[in-house]
């Protein structure tokens, strides 16, 4: 079978897990190439297709994220290492990096809280060569991911990384403070209905937030004016129905809230002052 063969008969075998079946065969395919996407659809596609395809054909099947498998996730322009101690990353958080960018000077000091992969922080840092940010997660996992995403993208030097609980007592005494805060913070219902590649796969513990997915808001965001700067903002991600409630959140904490809507027209994001 060549490649084009077996992508097609991936893709029909995916249709019931996948809506986007298609896609995901020609990345399985082009992982167990070893090459780019792009690539392997310009040289490749009469090639025989590898043994080993076949084995990511079947993990997908069971609804395993196709960026566990491969290891990668793209976000905002970077090529991510992505692994089952991380959420993946997702591109309606690139509304959060969007406004950062808007807020950011030529220089200045982001943190990056409940960092994950270290998405939204070296985006910041990517495109702001003056700024220098620090990460922290609870998760050693993640943490560790994070720093080597950093290490890959040259950013090391302009970033730290810390292993912080918003939930204990004294988290961020020696943090110092920021110009910008950057917070992608579990918000999912406890019961929301998800799809199984992201309730069977994905870390709970960054996914869900009580019954109104609004717990960790509420412990956070009375905590944020000890990071902030003078001028400084807090972005945060929220989910689509939660824009009224942690305004609400906000405003009793002495913050104004501004609404970001992300390329959907979803709320996406609050920008706190």
């Amino acid at each position: 079978m060549t490649v084009a063969e077996a992508i097609r008969a991936a893709a029909e075998t995916l249709a019931s897990v996948s809506d986007t079946a298609r896609l995901d065969a020609e990345l399985l395919m082009a992982h167990a190439l070893g090459l780019s996407r792009s690539d392997m659809l310009l040289r490749a596609m009469r090639d025989a297709a590898p043994a080993a395809f076949a084995v990511l054909v079947e993990r997908r099947a069971e609804h395993e994220p196709v960026a566990y498998i491969t290891g990668t996730a793209e976000f905002y322009g970077l090529a991510l290492t992505v692994t089952p101690a991380t959420l993946i990353p997702r591109g309606d958080s690139e509304t959060l990096v969007e406004a950062a960018l808007e807020h950011a000077g030529a220089a200045g000091r982001a943190v990056d809280l409940g960092t994950g992969t270290g998405a939204l922080l070296l985006a910041l840092l990517a495109n702001r060569a003056g700024w220098h940010g620090a990460g922290i997660d609870a998760s050693p996992g993640a943490l560790a991911v994070a720093e080597g995403n950093a290490a890959g993208l040259g950013l090391a030097e302009r970033s730290r990384w810390h292993v912080r609980d918003w939930h204990t007592p004294g988290w961020a005494d020696d943090l110092g403070t920021f110009d910008l805060i950057l917070c992608n913070p579990p918000y999912v219902e406890q019961d929301a209905a998800l799809d199984r590649q992201v309730r069977d796969h994905e870390p709970a513990s960054a996914l869900f937030a009580g019954p109104e997915g609004l717990d960790d808001y509420r412990v956070l965001i009375p905590q944020l004016g000890k990071l902030f700067m003078p001028g400084a903002v807090a972005i945060l991600e929220i989910g689509a129905n939660q824009a009224d409630a942690v305004s609400a959140i906000a405003a009793v904490a002495g913050f104004e809230a501004e609404l970001r809507r992300d390329l959907a027209g979803r709320p996406r994001a609050l920008i706190l002052r």
